[in-house]
């Protein structure tokens, strides 16, 4: 019986382990924020976490290179246009042609920071689908009560 309980113990905290390894997606205002053991996690800490799996780090690392092209051309277009702005606002000549390049590249940016999410989102995706896969989750164990000339006894098969 002490095996029968300390079996079952092991089981559950193995299993409980387990599912503790997946990574949480949550949608936010201006992207999404990604949990894993219930800390929030950066984008650079997923892709450690994430080095196991080829397939799902290769992802990982194009939507943080499209993420960080992104972000430079949003910085660049968002100084254009503050430039042009703050100078209008002084009083000055402002350089319009600037402001329109800077727009131009904040548009750019805009689809690049999408089509980023959704790789990394992806990744995620994909690291938590082959995690589920080898933890066990599709474990359906049979228990019988079987009997013989020793006794008693339960059976697991799976």
């Amino acid at each position: 019986m002490k095996k029968i309980i300390l079996t079952l113990t092991l089981f559950i905290t193995a299993l409980t382990f387990c599912n503790a390894q997946k990574i949480d997606v949550e949608k936010v205002f201006a992207g999404y924020k990604y949990t894993h053991n219930n800390e929030l996690k950066s984008i650079g800490d997923l892709a450690k976490i994430m080095t196991s799996n080829t397939k799902a780090f290769e992802l990982m690392k194009k939507g943080r290179t499209n993420r960080s092209i992104s972000g430079v051309l949003g910085f660049v277009g968002g100084g254009l246009i503050g430039w042009s702005l703050s100078t209008a606002l002084a009083g000055g000549d402002p350089n319009w042609t600037s402001a329109g390049i800077g727009a131009g590249l904040i548009a750019i940016g805009i689809p690049i920071s999408s089509n980023a999410n959704k790789k990394i989102k992806q990744a995620v995706e994909l690291y938590n689908d082959s995690f589920n896969e080898t933890s066990g989750n599709h474990f359906a164990p049979e228990f019988k009560i079987i009997s013989n000339t020793n006794g008693f006894g339960l059976s697991m098969n799976f």
